[in-house]
């Protein structure tokens, strides 16, 4: 049987299959092989490929004025404790010798398409996250292979001989599993979770590595006594519906490594959108824009990263008592910057707050932005739609 353990390009000794991979099949079930990959540090690396002075140093992509916010830090940063999304001034806090360069999405946009290209050449079945990491299910893949392993291998050997840069992978039985190991050994590591070894793998994990469990829902999970995956697989299916909705049922299949969600290859992102849970509830629109800041930069990173833009705005809120309001504007043309997005969403909240008897006035618990009707390299443009202001 194969061990969970991690392997460097630099180490390829014989190895066996993945479990998965020699296991029979049977016909109420095949076992599948997925591949998600993920690129290191990716905005980081590319700008130290290109600049032999910025390796080896710290380095922040993103800006470094007084509202900057850093959109991806080298390994030599994150040593210090620097991460993307946060402020730059408590970036340079941290590391006061951090170097900031300025993005380059074409650049970036021109590297992903050479990976993607990797990806074409071993599976039909890839779904790009975005421009740095994508699922491959490679159970039929395009060069025979027997074992996602070794597929794995290549792939990485591949990105490094024509790129120069260096990718991490994770390889198991679905998509869940893969995206958690492929980020179990970072940077340039592959690590393999085979079917047999996936319960045992995510329990010790603590609550906040899973997906969708947030700063928030993780505090709400520590005050009923849940600090583990382990813990989490110790509740009956109802009381996680009862006390998590619709949501409970994710996380009770994942708490036991369930995963059935196909790779698309076909699919088209439609929307983008980001949100924040507060601790404590926001009065006053100042607060709410305040609020609103870092949340509009993360949208607009993440739209810029992706290489789409989008010309619906959307504006969601939840109140103290959990009603949600939303707004809508649509425009003609695609939001141009990420000052127009955040013009864009104060116009839609402002209305929500001067409505007479207002349910926002007493306290609002999220908010989050949406930009719809997306176009780009890689979606088809959405149809326009008359201009209606409201959701």
């Amino acid at each position: 049987m194969l061990d969970a353990t991690p392997f460097r390009r630099q180490a390829q000794p014989a190895r066996p299959p993945l479990e998965a991979e020699a296991a029979p099949e049977t016909p109420a079930r095949r076992v599948r092989k997925i591949i998600h990959v993920d690129m290191d540090a990716f905005f980081a690396s590319v700008e130290q490929r290109d600049d032999p002075s910025l390796r080896g140093r710290p380095v922040a992509v993103g800006g470094a004025r007084a509202r900057g916010v850093v959109a991806a830090a080298s390994y030599e940063a994150r040593a210090f404790g620097v991460r993307s999304a946060m402020p730059s001034v408590t970036a340079l806090r941290k590391c006061p010798d951090l170097v900031f360069v300025k993005p380059r999405f074409d650049v970036y946009k021109s590297v992903s398409r050479e990976i993607r290209a990797i990806f074409s050449e071993h599976a039909s079945l890839v779904e790009p996250l975005s421009l740095d990491e994508a699922y491959l299910d490679v159970t039929e893949n395009l060069t025979g292979a027997p074992s996602a392993t070794r597929i794995a291998e290549e792939i990485r050997a591949k990105i490094f001989a024509r790129t120069g840069l260096t990718a991490s992978a994770g390889v198991s039985y679905n998509k869940f599993l893969a995206k958690l190991a492929s980020d179990h050994k970072k940077p340039d590591g592959l690590f393999v979770v085979p079917p047999a070894r996936g319960e045992a793998f995510v329990e010790p994990l603590p609550v906040a590595r899973l997906h969708g469990v947030g700063p928030a829902t993780e505090a709400r999970m520590k005050r009923l006594g849940i600090e583990t995956v382990a813990d989490l697989k110790a509740l009956p299916l109802g009381l996680l519906q009862e006390r998590f909705g619709k949501a409970g049922a994710y996380y009770y299949g994942i708490a036991r490594a369930i995963d059935e969600r196909p790779v698309r290859p076909d699919r088209i992102r439609k929307s983008l959108g980001t949100e924040s849970t507060f601790f404590e509830d926001l009065h006053g629109f100042e607060a709410m824009r305040l609020a609103l800041l870092p949340i509009l930069d993360k949208l607009w990173r993440q739209a810029q990263a992706l290489g789409v833009s989008g010309r619906t705005v959307t504006l969601k809120a939840k109140t103290a008592d959990f009603r949600i309001f939303s707004r809508s504007r649509s425009r003609s043309e695609p939001v141009p910057e990420r000052a127009a997005l955040e013009a864009e969403s104060l116009a839609l909240l402002r209305p929500l707050l001067t409505e007479a008897a207002s349910p926002l006035r007493r306290g609002v618990r999220l908010l989050g932005v949406t930009l719809g009707a997306l176009s780009g390299p890689d979606l088809r443009p959405a149809p326009r739609q008359l201009d209606l202001g409201l959701s």
